[in-house]
């Protein structure tokens, strides 16, 4: 027997699973990535990380109040552009969500292994530190499997210790402020360029990444269309609080002694502690008891987003599979649990899988790779929403997003920078995976005749998608942020002028691509189709 979702989930609960995901590993080390890349304007980059997040998760709290789905970052461009721009995006999206449990145990056995050295060898986790990752996952897929409300009855408790750990550090710095730290120069490549690395580049937008967990649990909250708006504006400006105070607090409490070459040097003046930068500058402070909890929160925090972010691959290829583009097995939710077990194990499999190649075998490349791939999937999504309300006007939308036809192109250009400035090295990785992947595609389009007979209509609608791709990856080598010793088109302000206008073209030409009526042909009979109002 077909199984249902379980409609378990309160605000509350939604909103400690977008903050759980936000505050993960990327505290840990995002400070002081962000201190190097911007130095003492690095509070700056996280402003512009959260308000490009916040537009972005704006647009999906209008689509996900409207129809609230499993997986549903899948889903909206599979209704409004077809199989195409459906299938590259759950591609990208397989991708990131597999990948942050990965970084995530990563993270853990590297503060783990303060205690217990053995854990980590020269390049990376050791194969006994590989063995304890997978134990983990292991231990995340067990509390996913058994039901939805277990899951984030503990995803709650555990984001509640994950909260008061940041505030500790915070006020326990503030005390040892030195003003002066703020006035050193030496960032690099500092000014502009510096803050937009640290943004892509520096885990500032992947800190902030986890705000999609309110739209991908839509299906399973009690009330989505109140709450998921809610759950996502409430703990994307909490995450910001936190993160702006603990870089200031991370920017003065530094030794003066470690920035006698400035901010882009400070690693450089770190001792071989420097994985761990808080517990650093907390044992410099004499504060033993605050290094001791943030060594114990290191490896709470990121099992906690390490958990969510397993079960939430479950629902991505949930999602996916029944859009027709993976194998039918993974689209079955188990009628007791109301969980998508045979995708769980699937995401289970594929979260190992990332912790093995040695290209992605330390935390910020791993960070470079999942960033780029997770924005790769939010960009579609205002180009989805302002089509659906050219499409469907008369659509039930509880919350409507103010301004939309000004705030959605912001946010598919915020979205394009963020994944411009990933950098040559991991858009090529990512886009050329993206595209090969076509193959796949073509395999499962081709299985009947009315899968194939949508063939063209779907790449009429989603051709500009795969300009989109090789627009950006022309500009990442072109641009500043790529091989280039003389970029064709400098930074670093020409280079991304050029990406936003090409944005610009690109978001008109998707906007104007897309069907003519969502199709909804994809939707299950557990899932309520969208609701209409009178004209």
């Amino acid at each position: 027997m077909e199984g249902k979702f379980k409609k378990k989930l309160t605000l509350l609960d939604l909103t400690f699973l977008g903050l759980g995901s936000i505050i993960g590993s990327g505290w840990l080390f995002a400070s002081m990535n962000g201190a190097q890349f911007a130095g003492s304007v690095a509070w700056l980059a996280w402003v512009g990380g959260a308000i490009a997040v916040l537009l972005i998760g704006l647009v999906y709290g209008e689509l996900a109040a409207a129809i609230p789905r499993a997986g549903g970052f899948v889903r909206y461009p599979e209704y409004t552009h077809g199989s195409l721009v459906g299938y590259m995006t759950g591609f990208a999206s397989l991708m990131a969500y597999s990948s942050v449990a990965g970084i995530e145990v990563e993270a853990v056995v590297s503060h783990a292994s303060y205690y217990a050295p053995w854990l980590m060898g020269d390049k990376g986790p050791s194969l006994a530190g590989t063995i304890v990752e997978i134990l983990l996952l292991l231990v995340f897929f067990l509390l996913n499997y058994w039901s939805v409300n277990v899951f984030g009855k503990v995803n709650t408790i555990v984001t509640a210790f994950k909260f008061i750990v940041p505030t500790c550090t915070i006020i326990a710095l503030l005390m040892f402020f030195k003003g002066s730290n703020l006035s050193v120069g030496g960032a690099a490549p500092g000014g502009a360029e510096g803050v937009f690395t640290a943004i892509a580049g520096g885990g500032i937008v992947f800190a902030f990444l986890g705000f999609r967990q309110a739209v991908d649990f839509g299906a399973e909250a009690k009330n989505p269309q109140r709450d998921i708006p809610r759950a996502i504006i409430i703990a994307v400006f909490l995450g910001t609080a936190v993160y702006i105070l603990l870089q200031l607090a991370f920017l003065g409490a530094v030794p003066a002694d470690a920035l006698g070459q400035g901010w882009g040097h400070i690693k450089d003046a770190m001792p071989k502690t420097a994985n761990y930068p808080f517990v650093w500058v907390a044992s410099s402070l004499g504060l033993t008891w605050l290094s001791t909890l943030l060594l114990i929160d290191a490896v709470i925090s990121p099992a906690g987003t390490g958990n969510i972010y397993l079960s939430g691959t479950g629902r991505v290829l949930y999602a996916w599979s029944n859009n027709r583009h993976f194998y039918s097995f993974f689209s079955k939710v188990h009628p007791k649990t109301g969980v998508p077990r045979a995708a769980l194990w699937l995401s289970f499999i594929l979260a190992i899988v990332w912790i093995l190649p040695a290209q992605f075998d330390t935390w910020s490349k791993l960070v470079d790779a999942v960033t780029s791939a997770t924005v790769m999937t939010y960009m579609v999504g205002p180009i989805s929403m302002m089509s659906m309300r050219r499409t469907l006007p008369n659509m039930k939308r509880p919350f409507r997003l103010p301004g939309g036809q000004i705030l959605a192109p912001l946010a598919f250009i915020a979205a394009t920078c963020i994944i411009y400035w990933a950098g040559w090295n991991t858009n090529r990785f990512l886009i050329g995976l993206t595209l090969a992947s076509l193959i796949l595609y073509f395999a499962f389009m081709d299985k009947s005749d009315e899968t194939r007979g949508r063939l063209g209509r779907d790449w009429r609608a989603g051709a500009w998608l795969v300009v989109y791709y090789l627009f950006i990856l022309a500009m990442s080598y072109i641009g500043a942020y790529g091989p280039l010793k003389n970029p064709w088109i400098p930074g670093p302000y020409l280079d991304t002028i050029v990406v936003v206008i090409g944005a610009i073209i690109l978001y008109f030409w998707g906007l104007n691509s897309a069907l003519p009526e969502p199709s909804f042909e994809t939707d299950t009979a557990g899932e309520a189709p969208p609701e209409f109002v009178e004209a």
